[in-house]
């Protein structure tokens, strides 16, 4: 069978290799880059060759690149044996419609993970199924890697791996996020992407608002959140004390660690970004 994927960049790292594809997805209806961190276990043949995948989402104006330069996960990722998957943070291309004033905070690389339903969105921005479903498959049947997933992702993203695990029991071993927009029903980002995507049907939006789906969950994942106190966001857009109220009230297990002096950046990420990923370790290597 022809492979679906062109690959467009492959460097050395840690003794595994960290590699960038294209590759046109139905779901989005566009040409999609995606970066993937295979580690050396995927080449020496230990067990059956396939290692398990952390796949992680990024946050707005982000592209698949920036988790994988600056965030310094590669280095663990080789040493516990897990692959990690990138994808980019929206649909892409000349036909994809981006945010009608020219604003970075919708559209183009601010995609929110989500499903929409109204055009002229909802041809492409189904992020949602693109990362649940087309994406792992793609990535399951060509690379050497195992469907033991897990997910994190960091303020938007954060928001889109919370809602990919709590929509789809069963689908993921671990969840963590960083500094998410959980409750983006309430907070100016969400309104703004969620009234464009859904119209002013606010049932709608709490399909996709990670404090409403707690209430509903049917498996207690447990999950870590790290939150800088020092973020700029924190007030306006992030709000973990509404996840964490959330939490409490379902008996949902959420471990939200507030680190002191950190802010929204990559500085931040990287600083924690070992505990995610033993975190999600515990789950995927489990027997």
């Amino acid at each position: 069978m022809e492979s679906q994927l062109t690959q467009i960049a492959a460097n050395r790292c840690f003794g595994g290799w960290h590699k960038r594809f294209r590759h046109r997805s139905a779901v989005l209806d566009c040409d999609m880059v995606f970066a993937v961190y295979l580690p050396p276990q995927a080449e020496s043949g230990a067990k059956s060759g396939k290692v398990p995948v952390f796949y992680w989402l990024s946050g707005l104006t982000c592209t698949d690149e920036n988790f994988m330069q600056k965030a310094g996960a590669m280095r663990m990722a080789a040493e516990l044996g897990i692959a990690i998957v990138a994808p980019d943070t929206s649909p892409r291309g000349p036909d994809v419609p981006g945010d009608p004033d020219g604003a970075w905070d919708f559209g183009l690389g601010a995609g929110f993970y989500v499903n929409a339903t109204r055009e002229p969105w909802a041809r492409h921005y189904r992020m949602h199924d693109y990362v649940v479903r087309e994406l792992p498959a793609l990535v399951e049947a060509e690379l050497p890697v195992t469907d033991r997933r897990s997910i994190a992702g960091h303020s938007m993203g954060g928001h889109g791996a919370l809602v990919c695990a709590l929509r789809n029991p069963g689908r993921y071993r671990a969840v963590s996020a960083f500094a998410p927009i959980g409750n983006p029903a309430s907070v100016p980002w969400g309104e703004k992407a969620f009234e464009r995507f859904f119209g002013t049907d606010y049932a709608a939006w709490l399909e996709w608002d990670s404090c409403a789906l707690l209430g509903r969950a049917t498996e207690k994942l447990p999950i870590l959140v790290d939150q800088g106190d020092a973020d700029s966001f924190l007030e306006k857009q992030l709000k973990p004390e509404n996840l964490q109220r959330a939490a409490e009230a379902a008996g949902h297990p959420l471990t939200l660690r507030m680190q002191p002096g950190y802010d929204h950046s990559y500085f931040f990420i990287a600083s924690f970004i070992d505990d995610h990923l033993r975190h999600h370790a515990a789950a995927l290597l489990a027997d």
